[in-house]
């Protein structure tokens, strides 16, 4: 059993990557599996989700999203208005309270990527810097997922 240790150790360091290389920390907010669905070629916009997760014992807040892929990049949410669905910009970004986890998500609240420089493309990498009041910034790549695509399976809690 133990000449199996040294092999069981190599192969899970070598499969640690891979399980993380989605995963991104700025100060003491943990970003979880940004991703996006492919665009058709004429779509002028795409939305883009992830998790929030703010471990440290002060408050944080997103307050922008920058991003080569787009003329502008902003936080949005959606909610029902009665029987309507309505989308709108957050203009003060998402606050994450500490220990909270905010899920940004088809339906809720979501990035908008606004006048595409491009169609994003089925796994492609979408460049962005998300932008915290006091972690700072972070580079992150969003995956590109098929079109229409549900919420990734490595991504569902």
């Amino acid at each position: 059993m133990n000449k199996l240790l040294p092999a069981i150790v190599l192969a899970a360091a070598l499969a640690a990557p891979a399980a993380f290389a989605h995963d991104y920390k700025v100060g003491s907010i943990e970003v979880g599996h940004p991703w996006s669905r492919a665009t058709p070629p004429t779509a002028p916009s795409a939305g883009g989700f992830l998790t929030l997760a703010n471990k440290g014992a002060t408050a944080d807040r997103l307050v922008a999203i920058e991003s080569p892929a787009a003329k502008q990049v902003e936080l949005h949410e959606m909610k029902m208005d009665g029987n309507v669905m309505r989308m709108r910009e957050l203009e003060n970004g998402v606050t994450l309270a500490p220990g909270q986890t905010v899920e940004l998500k088809p339906g809720g609240y979501h990035v908008m990527f606004i006048g595409l420089k491009a169609p994003f493309v089925k796994d492609q990498k979408v460049p962005a810097t998300l932008v915290f009041e006091k972690a700072g910034k972070v580079e992150v790549e969003f995956a590109v997922e098929a079109l229409g695509a549900p919420v990734p399976s490595d991504h569902k809690h």
